[in-house]
């Protein structure tokens, strides 16, 4: 086998993996309800793959807290979770906050903070590129502005330079994504979310770091009523359909 066939292997998703991702969507997308239960079979005959993936994807599932497992009564999806989800949040806050504030002390292109950390101000560099754009161009794109969005508040984290903080921003992104997604399924949220953004990345520019920081928690406690209310909406009108 060549070295190049082996990369490719390597990089390959696995059956697991496939299914993993699928169940996820379906939980995502309330396909599977919270509360819904199923068996290891019911997912092999969806999926048309053998028991040793589907248990491998729902142990990774379980460990992610999104199913549980039953004795001799097959798997659940768990009820919603808005408390984690709160405290999911809170971390979040707390980790932009910090990154603004601290980009905010960036006096020059010496790329050093006051507290002596390097900072890349090309990121911030490359984010202005995207959301500091005429009206007429931005871009409309459900999918793709979710994407542009996580990407954003990664960036703020990452131009910090402390890969532990970006360590934990990337996990705690992950384990929202599925609801936080959700915003961008209103146009007006779509909009809103280019004109913050901008805001936010004029007031670092400028190194104003109370409004920095003022704009900052606003725009994510917006995001988070907006996507726990259209999970509430999204879960009843699920239900209300399975049952009709």
């Amino acid at each position: 086998m060549s070295q190049a066939s082996a990369s490719y292997m390597a990089r390959e998703p696995s059956r697991a993996d496939t299914v993993y991702e699928q169940l996820k969507r379906d939980i995502a997308e309330f396909r599977l309800l919270p509360g819904d239960r199923f068996t290891e079979a019911n997912i092999c005959t969806q999926q048309q793959v053998s028991r040793t993936p589907v248990r491998q994807a729902l142990f990774r599932l379980r460990q992610e807290g999104v199913v549980e497992v039953h004795f001799r009564s097959g798997w659940e999806v768990k009820p919603f979770d808005f408390e984690k989800f709160d405290h999911l949040y809170d971390l979040r806050i707390l980790l932009e906050s910090t990154a603004v504030q601290r980009l905010c002390q960036t006096e020059d292109q010496s790329q050093t903070n006051r507290s002596g950390q390097g900072v890349d101000l090309s990121v911030l560099a490359s984010q202005a590129q995207i959301w500091m754009v005429p009206e007429s161009e931005r871009c409309t794109d459900r999918s793709q502005v979710a994407v542009w969005d996580e990407e954003f508040h990664l960036a703020l984290v990452q131009a910090i330079g402390n890969p532990e903080m970006l360590r934990v921003h990337r996990d705690v992104t992950e384990r929202i994504r599925s609801v936080r997604r959700m915003d961008f399924t209103l146009q007006d949220r779509i909009q809103a979310t280019y004109t913050e953004h901008t805001s936010i990345l004029t007031a670092v520019i400028a190194h104003d770091v109370t409004t920095a920081t003022a704009l900052l928690l606003g725009h994510i406690q917006a995001s988070q009523a907006q996507v726990r209310s259209i999970t509430l909406h999204q879960i009843h009108q699920a239900r209300r359909l399975a049952s009709a």
